[in-house]
């Protein structure tokens, strides 16, 4: 047996108990460690839209202003995915995670006490890379920890607490806008509370184990992996005497394998396509509410969209998560963006609905269900899964750094469409978004649920060298 036939053998042996596991403690408290991250995420993408509202008559924001407020920590979050994603590759998981964390905590507390915009902007950059390193430090960790079966249910759910955060964020701002406290003090408090959840688990997320997925596959240490998948699963997990080489860790294998290169091609593209949707709603939901209903108040405007975020956003989630390792995220991708193209068409092509609270409300509505029962929550799952470990920091990092900035342009651009082209034209836009993110999905990704990550990942592309000595590139 050769030695790189050897390594896949003994990488098989010792992730196996771990892929067959059942769920455990320690599945919830990695879900929950992981989660509170994009929780802090959720309630910030809310609340920046409360906040540019209550500091438009305090500071004399400019059009530009309000671009600049709601597109600087999307901006950010794209290099910070990059950077967090890469580095978890190189220097391991245990030893990047955390610090994104750390990011969003302290960007928080320095924005709630930012004297003027232009400090308020280079806080809120500080936030952005916070938020973009926790996509795929948080999204790995789960996936390497999870098991076979429900793998795609334990990550889906650490995205889905997103759910909880877009739920909490108009909460606090509602309470805040009713309680009579100064807008001067209570947008600060709006941004102040966001260090909360983040801080929360920083100390969680610095104690956390190295996974066995990267000792084996980065590190070549089997013995070590071998301890970790054992005291996880309380079964004897045999150290393995054979040398375990690692895997190829150089960044080209993602553009130079046609399988990998495809399949990042389709992660990265989906992701924008469905951020440029989603993020432009949500962060000028304020804004859309305004569109909708001119003469209402800001309170009664936040009100409008926690009902909305309750009714159709949370389930959304969790319907996502519940079925997922039945459905596919393959089917549940392509379902969501479907049914996101077909509402925001009929929003399109019969405008007069936005004069219709109600008939506007509930599609606006089933638009957002089906957001979140759809790609918001797959485009998560599948980089986190589909590619192998030594550069699964990057594929993801790059993933979601290309949704990020395609959330980037739209949260930057949504003021200015929604008076160019009015809410309808806007919503044209979108649905042509989403029928592309319908045909990508078809085209470029491949089902994983049932594999085991190894499977997911196609890392036998890396272990099975060319005839002239090269990676394998695929068909």
């Amino acid at each position: 047996m050769d030695t790189q036939s050897s390594s896949s053998t003994v990488r098989d042996h010792v992730l196996q108990p771990l892929e067959e596991a059942g769920l455990s403690g320690f599945h919830w408290r990695t879900w929950l460690t992981a989660g509170m991250g994009f929780f802090t995420d959720a309630y910030d993408l809310f609340i920046i839209g409360v906040v540019t509202s209550l500091l438009t008559p305090l500071w004399h924001l400019t059009t530009l202003d309000l671009m600049l407020l709601n597109s600087t920590a999307l901006f950010a979050a794209v290099l910070g995915a990059l950077i967090f994603g890469r580095l978890m590759d190189r220097l391991g998981r245990k030893t990047v995670y955390g610090i994104e964390a750390m990011l969003l905590t302290g960007g928080a507390i320095l924005s709630a006490f930012a004297p003027n915009v232009w400090l308020l902007l280079v806080f809120r950059f500080i936030v952005g890379m916070g938020v973009g390193g926790d996509y795929p430090m948080s999204g790995i960790i789960m996936s390497e920890y999870s098991n076979r079966k429900r793998r795609g249910f334990l990550v889906n759910a650490v995205f889905a607490m997103q759910g909880f955060g877009l739920l909490v964020g108009p909460a606090v701002a509602a309470a805040l806008l009713a309680s009579g406290v100064p807008d001067a003090t209570a947008w600060r408090l709006m941004l102040g509370l966001g260090a909360i959840p983040a801080g929360s688990v920083i100390w969680l997320r610095r104690s956390i184990a190295e996974t066995p997925h990267f000792m084996l596959g980065a590190r070549g240490d089997a013995a070590g992996a071998a301890q970790v998948v054992g005291t996880l699963t309380a079964k004897t997990v045999a150290a393995a005497t054979q040398s375990v080489k690692p895997l190829a860790n150089s960044a080209r294998v993602l553009f130079t394998n046609r399988r990998f290169l495809l399949t990042l091609i389709g992660t990265a593209f989906s992701w924008m396509f469905l951020d440029m949707a989603f993020y432009g709603n949500s962060v000028s939901s304020s804004l859309i509410m305004k569109a909708l209903s001119p003469t209402g108040s800001l309170l009664t405007h936040t009100l409008t969209s926690m009902v909305i975020f309750l009714v159709a956003a949370v389930p959304g989630y969790w319907i996502s998560a519940l079925t997922i390792d039945r459905l596919g995220r393959k089917f549940i991708q392509v379902m969501g963006f479907a049914v996101m193209a077909v509402a925001y068409g009929i929003l399109w092509l019969a405008p007069g609905i936005a004069q219709q609270t109600t008939e506007f409300l509930l599609v606006y509505g089933v638009s957002y269900l089906f957001i979140e029962f759809g790609p918001n929550s797959t485009t998560f799952v599948f980089p986190s899964e589909v590619f192998p470990v030594t550069v699964r920091g990057l594929g993801f990092g790059i993933s979601a750094s290309a949704g990020k900035f395609g959330a980037a342009i739209a949260a930057f651009l949504f003021p200015v469409l929604l008076v160019r082209l009015q809410l309808s034209g806007t919503m044209g836009l979108l649905a042509g978004i989403s029928a592309l993110g319908v045909v990508l999905t078809l085209l470029a990704l491949r089902e994983s649920k049932g594999l085991t990550l190894r499977e997911a990942s196609q890392e036998a592309l890396l272990e099975a060298p060319a005839a002239d000595g090269t990676l394998a590139q695929g068909n």
